[in-house]
């Protein structure tokens, strides 16, 4: 038996490769779309093509975790690939280092100036963190990716006034949650 538009997703959860070739054929576009848009600030072709590998591992070793038809199907798979472009983007970031430019732009900060700059970062991500899933995905979307509301809003299904409207009570949030450590620090 081959698979094809009506029985792939069970055939996907029985492990049958056939099954596997067919989703790769049918939503590689749409995959490489997604994963090329969250990871092109990289400008690292090989990334893209590593996460676009390990998407389609993860939705062959979680096949058997999906509920739903051929369309619910579409929705899974593009969440899989957004989510793992991002864990990606984070990984990347993460490792790379300082360049030049970067050294350069701070000469003449302190070596303990560099270290509170850093240390402030890793605060603001922590407490991005504590915001809810929405909002948190907004939040790297717009200002770790650099994606403008219009594309959130598409791929997150939103209007753009509601995209506007998490930004802004996100940064509401946050703003009581740093005047409310400084406060804390302040009566130690």
């Amino acid at each position: 038996m081959k698979s094809n538009e009506r029985n792939f997703v069970k055939r996907l959860q029985k492990q049958k490769e056939d099954a596997l070739e067919f989703v790769v054929d049918t939503y590689l576009p749409i995959i490489k779309g997604i994963t090329h848009k969250v990871l092109i600030p990289l400008h690292d072709q090989g990334i893209i093509d590593e996460c676009i590998n390990d998407i389609f591992l993860s939705i062959w070793n979680n096949s058997k975790k999906f509920k739903g038809d051929a369309t619910d199907f579409r929705k899974w798979i593009c969440t899989v690939a957004k989510f793992k472009a991002i864990d990606y983007y984070r990984k990347a970031k993460k490792e790379v280092e300082f360049s030049s430019d970067y050294m350069d732009m701070n000469a003449d900060l302190s070596a303990e100036d560099e270290v509170i700059l850093l240390e402030d970062q890793s605060e603001l991500v922590k407490l991005i963190n504590q915001l809810e899933p929405v909002e948190r995905d907004i939040f790297i979307m717009k200002y770790f990716l650099g994606l403008k509301t219009e594309e959130i809003a598409k791929k997150l299904g939103l209007t753009n006034a509601s995209i506007d409207n998490r930004v802004y009570r996100g940064k509401k949030k946050l703003n009581k949650k740093v005047a409310s450590l400084e406060l804390g620090e302040n009566r130690i």
